[in-house]
Formats: C-alpha cells, sequence, structure tokens
C-alpha cells in the first residue's frame, strides 16, 4: 500500500513539475519531471512485488527507464502517432536524450534511498 501512495506522489509532483512551469526555478522544470518517473517506476516495481530485494528493484526499475528511453530512437510512424498522445507521451517519452538516463539513475536511486532509510525506521 505504501509503495502503492508513493507512486501516486511521484505522479501528482512529476505533472506538477511539468505544468507549473512558470513558478518552478528552472533546474526543477528541466530535472526533476525525468527523476520522479524513475522514482515512480521503483515504487512501482517494490509494489508489484513487495518480496523483491531492493537492490533487484532498483536495477529493475534502472532497466525498464532505459529500455523505454531507448525505444525513443525508433521513430516509426505508428510509435510517433502514439507518444503525440498525452499518455503516449507520458509513458514513453518524445526523444531520446542522453541526459535523461543521468536523470532516471538519479530518480531511481534517490528512491532506493528513501526505501531503505524507511525500512530501517519502522525495524524494532
Amino acid at each position: 500500500m505504501k509503495y502503492l501512495l508513493a507512486v501516486l506522489v511521484c505522479i501528482m509532483l512529476g505533472i506538477g513539475s511539468r505544468m507549473n512551469t512558470s513558478a518552478l526555478p528552472d533546474f526543477v522544470v528541466k530535472h526533476f519531471g525525468d527523476a520522479l518517473w524513475a522514482a515512480m517506476i521503483y515504487f512501482g516495481v517494490r509494489a508489484l512485488f513487495i518480496r523483491m530485494l531492493t537492490m533487484k528493484a532498483l536495477l529493475i526499475s534502472l532497466g525498464f527507464c532505459f529500455v523505454i528511453e531507448c525505444s525513443q530512437l525508433y521513430q516509426a510512424q505508428w510509435i510517433i502517432n502514439l507518444r503525440d498522445t498525452l499518455f503516449g507521451g507520458l509513458i514513453l517519452g518524445k526523444g531520446f536524450l542522453y541526459a535523461d538516463l543521468a536523470r532516471y539513475i538519479v530518480g531511481a536511486i534517490a528512491a532506493y534511498a528513501l526505501d531503505r532509510l524507511l525500512k530501517e525506521t519502522e525495524q524494532p
């Protein structure tokens, strides 16, 4: 349940970082959306596979993010049309950027670190 809540928080913050661009610092607008997307993927993996080791969840979520980013190099018309939809664009992205890979690493590692920190504080 806590991981689903974390997914929702990441979605809300990520969409907020894309909608309120004039009210946010440029650094936040430029980098946080992709980092939050990767964090959302990490928490989604944890929600689906609750007993999975956190390191394995981190590696799977990073692999997923990298595959999605690399898929943006594929430019067939049908997938371009899909990316031009709201949900297609949010899930598949628009264009490949090496910087996005770094943002994914930061976001997924931040989610992993938060997960580990909260696990340590839960245990007696």
